[in-house]
């Protein structure tokens, strides 16, 4: 009797697999937006033979009415379902789950795509059974969202912002300053947009030590021309911002590819990144030129001339050999680690 008892246990768990496979299967749904209020719907889940389905169901917001009537199928071991669903205040912000997915041992992943290309994507599964349906952000909102991005990565990129001061202490005229500055942001701009949108691509590593290189010898040329050396990068500080603002722009694009770009607003996010980028260094720059005039008249006020150029002489030099031996740090660290 004992025999016949295992016989029956071996044989329930056997037969049960089938159903247990089933529910280990992913389900997928699928959101199109083809009107401002209306979706199409594909809901795909596994199937348990060739009637019957996981009991697992869409719950769409409250006011959601289908339209026509929905289409349901069983093929290849899963239940397939479309429909087409119109909701007048839309879906924007809206909730929606998958009723019975807490009892289930599956998850279904979902893809929802709007008219402008956005696309969001999402995991759900037994401990999570719902999802907002995110609103589109509008053009002013990505553009003020990428603006502030822009400003951010430039004042908490110390890289960028010490070739930058560099920059200042190698020009010193204010209006050079904002020319050079100026072609910098040019330059990085070109090679940040072909990078994101694609056109070039360039590994990161390289790139992280070639910025570094391009301080050091901002710094060395600085310690040339302090010195009585015939300087180039003094001579036209413009051009070298240039060349050297292309590498940077590889090092933005790959801060931006981080944080991703809207596929329905892509050069708005671009412009805007860029512009934040161009506000946040003369922010900096700005903030260095007052830094030094304060710097020149405290020093004016109790010394005599020769004196406050010698202590302003002496103040460069020494912020260069901090600059230069940071990047030259930067440059062995991050040149060291291709080897690692």
């Amino acid at each position: 009797m004992n025999r016949f008892r295992w016989l029956f246990v071996v044989l329930a768990v056997l037969l049960a697999q089938p159903a247990v496979s089933d529910e280990l299967r992913p389900g997928y749904l699928e959101m199109r937006q083809t009107k401002s209020d209306t979706y199409s719907l594909l809901f795909k889940i596994p199937a348990r033979g060739e009637d019957l389905r996981l009991a697992i169901y869409v719950k769409l917001p409250e006011g959601t009415q289908d339209v026509g009537l929905p289409r349901a199928s069983f093929s290849d071991g899963a239940y397939i379902e479309r429909r087409s669903v119109r909701r007048e205040a839309g879906f924007a912000g809206q909730a929606i789950s998958i009723e019975g997915l807490s009892a289930t041992s599956t998850d279904v992943l979902v893809r929802v795509t709007t008219l402008e290309g956005a696309i969001q994507t999402e995991r759900l599964s037994p401990t999570k059974t719902s999802f907002v349906l995110q609103a589109v952000p509008g053009p002013g909102e990505v553009a003020a969202t990428y603006l502030v991005l822009g400003v951010e990565h430039i004042l908490f990129g110390f890289d960028h912002l010490l070739f930058v001061l560099a920059l200042v202490l190698l020009v010193r005229d204010w209006r050079r300053v904002l020319l050079t500055v100026t072609a910098f942001t040019l330059a990085h701009s070109l090679t940040l947009a072909a990078a994101t949108l694609g056109f070039v691509s360039v590994p990161g590593p390289p790139i992280e030590a070639a910025i570094a290189l391009s301080i050091v010898l901002v710094a060395v040329e600085i310690i040339n021309d302090r010195r009585g050396t015939p300087s180039f990068a003094a001579r036209w500080p413009w051009l070298v911002a240039f060349c050297f603002g292309l590498l940077h722009g590889f090092g933005f694009a790959g801060a931006l590819a981080e944080v991703g770009l809207p596929h329905h607003a892509i050069p708005i996010a671009l412009l805007f990144f860029n512009l934040g980028v161009e506000i946040g260094q003369l922010a900096f720059v700005g903030a260095v030129l007052a830094a030094g005039l304060v710097l020149h008249w405290a020093a004016a006020v109790r010394f005599e001339p020769a004196r406050v150029q010698r202590i302003t002489s002496g103040l460069d030099m020494c912020a260069t050999y901090v600059i230069g031996s940071i990047a030259a740090y930067w440059l062995i660290e991050r040149t060291s680690a291709f080897f690692v």
